[in-house]
């Protein structure tokens, strides 16, 4: 990868994206191509062929797709399946006929097993059920892990990189109130609660679920590196993890202390929690020399301080 190489990425206005067009053009890399939805429909087979053979990217982060939290994934889980595994196979094919030199899919963390009594590493996908609540969604980023070793198997080469990513948080997380996930989810209701002087917050679940949380940029750095370097004999795929996690209470009261609300949390038990740990062993990317950089506290400030500047633009 050079700095003149054509890059695409697709989803570049999401979370893990723009992380990706922020890290490449400080980095010099001025050579990407970033299409908007409106632009681009990547459900469509025959746009996205003609993209690729017009555009023919050299490299490509597939880091679009349909996401959603417990909510959505509750009430649209037909959505959530058609429109990741359109998106993957048509970008994966046309990647392939293109003759791409590399393309970095994102998995998902909720792939693996609800019951995990360990960290969770990449042999134990497929070895039993993912957690209910998010089953749509977990089998569609399934399917695009098992499309990226089919292609690599069948063609014997080794350009699609399935990487799997823990609760990713940063700038341009999706805040909306019913597809939003937990963090992004808690930074709005407290500063909507502070606004509004409510003096009391009632969240979803037990709050004893625990979760690790990885800031956007560490996840584009590991990209990066995964980009670039000699990849023949590594095994596939990858977690992506910050190797510390939190329990969901623990969060909230963080999240409130940086927003600055001082009322009362209640925990409204009737709801799910969703799994009940997810901390993911990053061994192999660990192995490149990759470590975490931002922490979770400069993370979660950084996060909110683009929240409130870009709140006027957010349509809810």
């Amino acid at each position: 990868m050079n700095k003149d190489s054509k890059i695409y990425i697709a989803g570049h206005l999401g979370l893990i994206g723009s992380a990706f067009v922020r890290m490449f053009s400080q980095l010099g890399y001025d050579n990407l191509l970033l299409k908007t939805h409106q632009e681009l429909d990547l459900t469509d087979m025959h746009s996205v062929i003609n993209f690729f053979a017009t555009e023919k990217p050299e490299f490509v982060v597939l880091a679009a797709g349909k996401v959603g939290g417990i909510m959505d994934n509750k009430k649209f889980p037909a959505d959530l399946i058609h429109a990741n595994i359109a998106i993957q196979t048509n970008v994966m094919f046309a990647s392939h006929h293109s003759n791409v030199s590399k393309l970095l899919f994102f998995g998902s963390s909720c792939m693996y097993p609800r019951e995990c009594q360990t960290s969770m590493a990449e042999e134990m996908l497929f070895t039993g059920l993912p957690e209910p609540t998010s089953m749509a969604y977990a089998v569609s980023k399934m399917a695009g892990l098992q499309l990226c070793l089919a292609y690599n198997q069948q063609y014997g080469y080794q350009k699609f990189i399935p990487v799997i990513p823990n609760s990713v948080f940063g700038p341009h997380d999706n805040f909306h109130p019913e597809s939003a996930h937990v963090l992004s989810a808690l930074i709005r209701r407290f500063d909507r609660a502070k606004a509004m002087n409510t003096d009391n917050v009632s969240l979803w679940g037990s709050g004893t679920p625990y979760r690790e949380f990885i800031y956007a940029d560490d996840i584009a750095r590991a990209g990066l590196i995964l980009m670039r370097s000699d990849l023949q004999s590594l095994q596939l795929p990858i977690n992506i993890g910050s190797g510390v996690q939190i329990s969901i209470k623990q969060l909230a009261e963080n999240i409130a202390r940086i927003v600055g609300y001082s009322g009362n949390i209640f925990w409204d038990i009737s709801k799910p929690d969703g799994a009940p740990k997810k901390l993911l062993d990053s061994s192999r990317m660990q192995q490149f020399g990759w470590r975490p950089q931002v922490s979770f506290e400069e993370g979660l400030r950084s996060t909110y301080a683009w929240y409130l500047k870009n709140t006027p633009s957010i349509a809810y």
